[in-house]
């Protein structure tokens, strides 16, 4: 019994000694090696889901945020059965075929349905199929719907830019995905979430103003619905900076619901991306460039008692018979005839240099993608009637936009702008890391856009041929636009397809506003200064009450500008 007992003490002591001699291995020697490998079973890396930037508009107000929405997923390896498949065929779409397939392969994610509602992702969670999860992911969302659909865009599924901004600035509103730290217990469980914040993309500030933006959009509808158009333009911007304060198509999306766009054509931005010609809006560059160059005088007159001229065996006619116009009536009463003489006068090489001096040709560099530079032919494609055509706004093909810049350069004093939609970029934190710069060229001289200017308001009043653009209070500066439309299969310019405009300024001698309204295809009428006139005026009114621009005539008559809230007209009152 005691050699027993002395043996059990001696492997006892052994099993001791051993046991020390481990822990002061565990202790001492093999510290780092264990320590290393308990922070790993207790920490995990995890994925932080970033959001994308903000879009504001100039008050600050937002156009376009992120929230966050679950995405559902299935492994397929880890699936014990496939009719607990059948349990998710109530609420989504599954491929049991296509899920078969990849369990066969061992590949163990595949995603069943992206940012889904919360009710249905609450349903879904409910169920406990195992091998099924949800995953936390930004979508975007656009507070107003359709307002200003072709200035913001929208993106895809993973948040990457496709049109409009969202495209355009996308390296600046996307933020990169990052890894997090979080402690976990034996089981896996998540003890804590880590320290690091939510990561998100820089935030952009429009030029646009939401309550411009609604206002032309609500005159824009009316407008196609009355004249039941096909498409419509229009542009609202500060001519002497370029910042695009309005800016909108139709027909138009709701970037919220892009399952409901039927045609793509629908988000294509027109007001950058069309050509059209652009008839008698056009005329102003053959007067603006016969001023500049000392060729014709204010009240130097034109003979077009004929009512037509004869350019390159072609007749080119007036709507109306006119007598003897003098210069600024030939821009008034907008005559084919008028333009033309004073476009011989002038010569090829003078007008075309005058065209390419008001950018026609050439993208406006506007920030925002698919803009086109349109189409003016080289002088020596020129044909025997180009001379004729040109000058009144055919055999050219421009842009909305190019035009207004166009109007804004006599609108401003003789400068050419460089439009643009975004104001500055916002880091996270507010720092700014991009400030936008006005870029101004000057191309005209300050007396010619003074002429201009006296003339293009003589179009809105009596005896012109935008009478239904005038302002009660403001004087508008403008022209109309009546343009056929070239049909390809007969080669020759429609009887029935019109594109009627109307760009102007507003007030005329201290332009807040330049603007222009394109209606496409309208019916019933067709001239700008039926269809498109009304629509300026319209959207001016509102706009300058918007804005609070008191009425030429105030101070004279002592009178006070209000807006009215529930109509969003503008109401004059006498002070007290």
């Amino acid at each position: 019994m005691n050699k027993r007992l002395l043996f059990i003490k001696i492997i006892l002591s052994m099993c001791f000694v051993i046991v020390i001699f481990r822990l002061g291995l565990i202790m001492f020697v093999e510290h780092e090696a264990y320590f290393a490998k308990a922070k790993i079973q207790q920490i995990k890396k995890e994925e932080i889901m970033p959001k994308r930037g903000n879009i504001y508009d100039r008050m600050g107000r937002e156009l376009a945020i992120s929230l966050e929405k679950d995405s559902l997923f299935v492994d397929p390896v880890s699936l014990k059965s496939f009719q607990t498949v059948n349990l998710l065929k109530h609420y989504v779409n599954v491929d049991e075929e296509q899920i078969e397939k990849l369990a066969e392969k061992r590949i163990r994610f595949l995603w069943l349905k992206r940012k889904i509602d919360s009710d249905l992702s609450e349903k879904i969670k409910s169920l406990k199929v195992e091998g099924v999860g949800v995953i936390t992911e930004g979508a975007r969302f656009y507070p107003k719907g359709f307002l200003a659909s072709h200035v913001l865009g929208f993106v895809n599924v993973d948040e990457q830019g496709m049109e409009g901004l969202e495209r355009q600035y996308d390296k600046y509103l996307r933020a990169e995905r990052t890894l997090k730290t979080v402690s976990v217990d034996a089981k896996g469980k998540k003890l804590s979430d880590g320290s690091v914040g939510d990561v998100k993309g820089n935030d952009l500030f429009l030029t646009i103003d939401e309550g411009l933006q609604y206002i032309v959009e609500k005159h824009i509808d009316e407008a196609v619905k009355k004249w039941q158009a096909s498409s419509a333009t229009v542009i609202m911007m500060d001519p002497f900076t370029g910042e695009i304060l309005a800016l909108a198509n139709r027909p138009t999306y709701d970037p919220n619901n892009l399952k409901s766009i039927k045609n793509i054509g629908i988000i294509r931005n027109r007001a950058i991306t069309d050509l059209y010609e652009p008839g008698s809006t056009f005329k102003i560059v053959t007067a603006t460039a016969a001023l500049e160059e000392g060729i014709v005088k204010p009240y130097t007159k034109f003979d077009c008692s004929q009512g037509y001229i004869e350019v390159g065996g072609k007749k080119i006619k007036d709507v109306h018979r006119n007598g003897v116009l003098t210069f600024e009536e030939v821009i008034q009463k907008s005559s084919n005839v008028g333009t033309i003489k004073i476009a011989m006068m002038l010569g090829r090489e003078k007008l075309y240099q005058f065209i390419k001096k008001f950018g026609f040709g050439e993208k406006t560099g506007i920030d925002l993608p698919g803009e086109i530079s349109g189409y003016v032919r080289p002088i020596q494609k020129w044909s025997g009637t180009s001379i004729g055509a040109i000058p009144i706004g055919q055999e050219v093909g421009v842009t909305a936009l190019q035009i207004l810049r166009a109007y804004s350069a006599i609108a401003n004093g003789g400068y050419l702008v460089k439009p643009f939609v975004v104001s500055e970029v916002h880091s996270p934190d507010g720092n700014i890391l991009y400030k936008s710069v006005i870029h101004r060229e000057k191309i005209i001289s300050d007396k010619t856009a003074k002429i201009m200017r006296e003339i293009l308001k003589k179009v809105t009043q009596e005896g012109g041929t935008a009478t239904q653009a005038k302002l009660d209070g403001n004087d508008v500066a403008g022209k109309t636009g009546t343009a056929q439309k070239y049909d390809p299969k007969t080669r020759r310019y429609s009887r029935d397809r019109f594109v009627s405009s109307f760009v102007g300024f507003i007030p005329a001698d201290n332009p807040r506003i330049a603007m222009i309204v394109v209606i496409h295809d309208p019916k019933g009428a067709h001239y700008g200064g039926v269809v498109a006139a009304p629509v300026f005026k319209a959207i001016a009114d509102e706009a300058l009450s918007y804005l609070n621009v008191p009425r030429d005539d105030a101070k004279q008559k002592g009178l006070v500008v209000t807006f009215d809230t529930q109509t969003t007209t503008r109401l004059t009152v006498a002070r007290q």
